[in-house]
């Protein structure tokens, strides 16, 4: 059971009558059927979940705010939504849970160090392509005298 915080659902401005006592399971049973509708028309979905630790979150914080070049980063609400760091984490675990297939697998990165979360990334990133075996399309014989014939007609011009 999703557990999040009540003023989540009115800052979504959600209309009143889409709010069930079932909704984050009908949104979760949308997602899945988003994802899988995307997977059926030839798109590759992956979903990453970069998760920071409180107190890296803590730290990245402060940083903000002793940086004058960093202080548009900042939000008073943040520090107000810490309190709720637990509904948060298990809203979180819940909806991966829920959401994960295997035609649309999360990745759940840890994110207290970019450099590391980059390469997590970025290593799914690339097995992913791999696993497409792309190549690029073979030109038949009717196909080259056609670019021959191009050729031909640039090069007089």
């Amino acid at each position: 059971m999703v557990r999040v915080h009540k003023d989540l659902l009115q800052n979504e401005k959600i209309p009143p009558s889409r709010i069930s006592k079932n909704i984050w399971e009908e949104r979760f049973e949308d997602v899945a059927g988003f994802e899988r509708y995307l997977t059926h028309n030839g798109i590759v979905v992956r979903k990453f979940f970069l998760n920071l630790s409180k107190v890296e979150q803590k730290k990245r914080f402060l940083e903000r705010l002793e940086e004058p070049e960093k202080n548009w980063k900042f939000s008073a609400a943040d520090i107000h939504e810490r309190a709720y760091w637990d509904d948060y984490m298990d809203a979180y675990e819940d909806m991966v849970r829920q959401t994960a297939t295997a035609e649309a697998p999360w990745y759940v990165v840890p994110a207290d160090n970019k450099w590391y979360t980059r390469v997590v990334v970025a290593a799914a990133v690339v097995h992913t392509l791999e696993k497409l075996r792309l190549t690029y399309p073979k030109v038949d014989s009717a196909q080259r005298k056609e670019l021959e014939a191009a050729r031909t007609a640039l090069q007089k011009e």
